[in-house]
């Protein structure tokens, strides 16, 4: 499957940069923007809510399995959020773990128990990056201390036994095991992007692996033999303006939702495959 940026659609516009997505299981598509903001998209696109606001810089936001709270990496505060979806409150839930203070904590992901990890990244040009993993009571640990190359988006395998880390400056993906006590296992390299700057990461149901590039605007699939194609090039950097983080969602999981730093919208486009189910939405289905 090879695409065009005339596959692509404007799902919602009028965003101030946004970095993140992600899909409610009710349809909804949220997103945050530079200076704070916390979007709600209407499922059809049409309506942009500025449900909240940090008066941060958004980066990675995840939904807890429940789909009663949303997590926002904030880099200018240095911190985690949660935000309560029905009373929409906001409460800081972490500034690090283990003594280890956050400097870029750049993406939240749940596992189906409602552990909760999150990307370090660490610093500018420097091979500093860590993951964190929060239990359900909120207790922190550094669960890799890497040191990755600017750990950034992240992804759990459809198993839960592998966790897919961005390293932006490697430039590629890696993986570490999780073993049965959950704690992390062997290392290794995924896959490599040269002269690409990679930012975000999905599965399809397929075990087919995206991967959204800041720069230049791309998206690759990884096959799950590893082989790498190029999804959607947009040379002018219009459609697809820095693209940081991607979500499936829609009926069926059937469209991948793009966040474009770049500019001011969210991009959509019809998949051949569908995503894969998160947590989230596995927990609500046989809720």
């Amino acid at each position: 499957m090879s695409l065009s940026v005339e596959n692509v659609s404007i799902f919602a516009d009028g965003l101030d940069h946004p970095e993140c997505i992600a899909v409610h299981p009710n349809g909804s598509v949220w997103a945050g923007g530079e200076a704070g903001q916390v979007y709600r998209i209407s499922a059809d696109g049409r309506q942009v809510e500025e449900v909240s606001n940090t008066g941060g810089f958004i980066l990675g936001i995840a939904f807890s399995p429940d789909a009663s709270w949303l997590a926002l990496c904030d880099l200018k505060h240095k911190c985690l959020w949660k935000l309560e979806l029905e009373s929409l409150q906001l409460t800081k839930f972490a500034t690090g773990a283990d003594g280890v203070n956050f400097n870029i904590p750049n993406y939240p992901v749940f596992d189906s128990q409602g552990n909760l990890y999150v990307s370090e990244s660490g610093a500018f040009r420097e091979v500093s990056g860590k993951v964190f993993k929060f239990d359900t009571a909120g207790e922190g640990r550094v669960w890799h201390n890497g040191p990755f190359n600017f750990a950034n988006g992240m992804a759990l395998s459809a198993d839960e036994k592998h966790l897919y880390i961005v390293c932006t400056w490697l430039p590629g993906v890696e993986r570490v095991a999780i073993r049965e006590d959950g704690s992390a296992g062997s290392r290794e390299v995924y896959t490599t992007l040269p002269q690409t700057c990679p930012d975000g990461v999905a599965f399809d149901a397929a075990g087919n692996l995206y991967i959204s590039c800041y720069a230049p605007n791309r998206i690759y699939k990884v096959s799950p033999k590893q082989e790498v194609s190029l999804l959607l090039d947009d040379w002018e950097g219009h459609t697809l303006a820095n693209p940081t983080n991607i979500a499936f969602g829609g009926e069926g999981y059937s469209h991948m939702f793009i966040a474009s730093l770049g500019r001011w919208h969210i991009g959509k486009i019809a998949m051949d495959e569908p995503g894969l189910a998160l947590a989230v939405y596995r927990s609500q289905a046989g809720a």
